[in-house]
């Protein structure tokens, strides 16, 4: 072979791979993402970057994955529990995890996986959803009327594994043996809470726990499971209905605007949301239905 020959291979060679690479890169995020065979999602989270984390009820584990190639791996191994709402907290790069019946929640190195601490609420009924604040983590207790509270030190210190309390709600009604208070955000200094149940979406003031109803124009919330929030944004995920509303909060959080309801055939029960990379991502938990065949869905941020 000519030297003249070698070059020019060469010089088509780099250029098929720039064109290979620019391809990939420029390549569509998955409009649906798999998960481990049997994972039984309920909980996701937006973490740094591209990456998402999503808990598994069967056995507790959380798995990390990329919403720009679509690939993950389990992140933390299952340890005999379940895994329900899941938080990403950027400020001190840890994740949070409810850990449903168990009356647990842990936190973990967001990074490396590393749990850093575990803490236990007794008495308990279903811990599902949780957010962090600078001053404390908020967790819903579905069949219990209060929100179970771990307060953080300076700086977003952790407590102890005994530093926690609870924080009475008024202003919800609990009724017995359903779910109610389910998903939760933190914004303006207040918390939004989400009862499934009744189908109210409740403002609650987290130094006393008083919850005042917010008017969604007649718009239902019933069935309400995960919440996600950006900006002025609030996306209600509502299980059972196969949809996601989306509303936007007014001035003082009273009311919430509707915008839009998002439907997609690639929804099959879903639980909770994440704004990723400008896109919307939504667990499939498909309860009620016999199944190993899990997945999170990207759908549109407007219908």
């Amino acid at each position: 072979m000519t030297r003249r020959s070698l070059t020019i291979l060469l010089a088509a060679a780099l250029a098929l791979t720039a064109a290979t690479a620019s391809a990939v890169a420029a390549a569509p995020f998955p409009t649906r993402i798999q998960l481990p065979s049997g994972w039984m999602p309920e909980g996701i989270t937006a973490g740094a970057g591209t990456t998402i984390y999503v808990g598994s009820l069967a056995g507790g584990g959380v798995w990390r994955g990329d919403v720009r190639t679509g690939l993950g791996n389990v992140f933390v191994p299952a340890w005999g529990g379940a895994a329900t709402g899941v938080e990403y907290d950027a400020a001190a790069n840890r994740l949070w995890v409810a850990g449903g019946p168990t009356g647990t929640v842990r936190v973990y190195d967001a990074t490396t996986g590393e749990l850093l601490r575990a803490y236990t609420f007794a008495p308990a009924g279903f811990l599902n959803d949780l957010v962090v604040t600078d001053e404390a983590v908020y967790v819903t207790d579905s069949n219990n009327a209060w929100l179970d509270v771990i307060l953080l030190g300076p700086n977003g210190e952790l407590p102890a594994s005994d530093g926690v309390t609870t924080l009475p709600l008024s202003g919800i009604t609990v009724e017995p043996g359903q779910f109610n208070a389910n998903g939760i955000v933190a914004t303006r200094g207040w918390l939004l809470v989400v009862d499934s149940f009744t189908g109210g979406l409740f403002r609650v003031d987290p130094a006393t726990g008083t919850a005042t109803e917010v008017s969604t124009g007649g718009t239902s919330v019933t069935n309400g499971d995960g919440l996600e929030l950006r900006g002025s944004t609030l996306y209600v995920v509502r299980n059972a209905d196969q949809l996601v509303e989306v509303f936007r909060l007014g001035p003082g959080l009273t009311t919430a605007k509707p915008l839009a309801e998002i439907r997609s055939p690639d929804l099959s029960v879903p639980t909770t949301a994440a704004v990723q990379a400008g896109r919307l991502w939504v667990v499939n938990a498909r309860f009620g239905i016999t199944t190993d065949d899990y997945w999170v869905s990207q759908v549109p941020t407007r219908s």
